[in-house]
């Protein structure tokens, strides 16, 4: 009778934890999304969360991973950092999710990075910045300064010449970028015209404007972010400095960008990314064609919108080497892992979390897109602490 009674429990138990593994999820796992849905940094970031969501379905499409659907938990960042390292927080301890896609500006990113450290939570960054960073939390889709700041540079020098003003909006990635940039010039032995900062969502451009025709610099380097463009590059048109006459080299204008700050206001400047829809992939017509049919033939891709789309692919393929969602064991089955990627095969280096890209200038078109002007030769392995720069040392 004890044996029946015992195995009937067991029976029960068996029956019960079933019960709760397909309550809880078993057949799932649960993602976060923490991107700006509202705010002057909506006009980047809703793409991106569109490309990571494109990410997901098709892996969703082709079985999941480790046999589950992945289910995306969405958050607005709301183009604040205190909301954003919130956010996190809530898609950690509440939601429980396996890791997050998201962030745009440095400010986000340094916002999230203590609660994902504390957490032992996993952040997948998609975009460009300003290096000087290395967290064991983050895993970095996005250029490093060499990937993008130094180059750009280097071909400004070399096509416009050696003064140059600098603009960007008041937080750190302009900051950082820009005392990077001025070390560089003065190894180059150029100069800077000036440099000037506005906060976040700033409209009123003329007093910028009229300092940068006074100096008469040969280009200006623009680390504005958001809808702070738009005004920007209006009042700079409005003021006779069309790119013919004033050049300016963009760090955070890609596609999405384009339509919203005017096609009118920006043809003939040039941007430094490491992807733009142009790239002639054939995985990259592939992504093209799917991202359109998904969201509207009007929608474009951008660099942002390809790194957003690479780490969910990445994160997938890592724990599917792993065989486990655990941060920790993801986080050593991504070391050199490769993914053909729209721009190319990228590479996550294992010993910094950033992965290696291929650098390119691009000049934007009239239609609203980018063509290639420049690109090296391959992937470059990214460097975020500039180590192997003799002019970068003390930054």
């Amino acid at each position: 009778m004890k044996k029946i009674i015992s195995t009937a429990l067991a029976a029960v138990a068996a029956l019960s934890l079933a019960g709760c593994s397909k309550k809880d999820g078993g057949d799932t796992v649960k993602v976060g999304i923490l991107h700006s849905l509202s705010g002057t940094m909506a006009i980047s970031e809703t793409s991106v969360r569109d490309a990571e969501m494109l990410a997901i379905n098709e892996i969703n499409a082709a079985g999941g991973v480790l046999g589950k659907k992945i289910v995306a938990v969405q958050e607005d960042g709301a183009s604040e950092p205190q909301i954003f390292a919130e956010k996190a927080r809530k898609l950690i301890q509440n939601d429980k999710v396996a890791t997050i896609f998201g962030c745009w500006t440095s400010a986000s990113r340094k916002a999230v990075k203590p609660v994902v450290e504390d957490t032992g939570a996993l952040l997948w960054y998609p975009v460009q910045y300003e290096g000087m960073e290395m967290s064991p939390n983050i895993m970095y889709m996005g250029a490093a300064p060499n990937q993008q700041a130094v180059p750009a540079v280097d071909f400004c020098v070399e096509k416009f010449g050696k003064k140059i003003f600098l603009v960007g909006s008041d937080y750190v990635f302009p900051r950082t970028a820009n005392k990077i940039i001025k070390a560089q010039l003065s190894y180059l032995g150029g100069t800077c015209a000036g440099e000037e900062y506005t906060p976040m969502g700033h409209t009123d451009y003329a007093t910028i404007v009229s300092k940068i025709a006074a100096a008469k610099p040969d280009c200006v380097i623009n680390t504005l972010n958001g809808d702070s463009n738009v005004a920007f590059f209006k009042q700079l048109t409005d003021a006779g400095l069309t790119a013919a006459k004033c050049p300016v080299m963009s760090f955070s204008i890609a596609e999405e960008e384009v339509g919203g700050v005017g096609i009118a206001n920006l043809k003939g400047h040039y941007v430094a990314w490491n992807y733009y829809q142009t790239t002639a992939t054939e995985k990259n017509k592939k992504f093209v064609a799917d991202y359109k049919a998904a969201y509207g033939a009007k929608r474009v891709t951008d660099d942002p919108i390809e790194a957003g789309y690479i780490g969910v692919y990445l994160w997938a393929k890592a724990a599917e080497k792993a065989g486990s969602f655990d941060v920790e064991k993801i986080k050593k089955a991504a070391k050199g892992m490769t993914f053909d990627a729209p721009e190319g095969t990228v590479t996550l280096d294992g010993d910094n979390q950033h992965i290696y890209k291929p650098v390119r200038i691009g000049k934007i078109n009239g239609e609203g897109l980018i063509d290639e002007v420049w690109a090296t030769s391959g992937a470059v392995k990214p460097d975020p602490y500039l180590s192997t720069y003799s002019w970068a040392k003390g930054l």
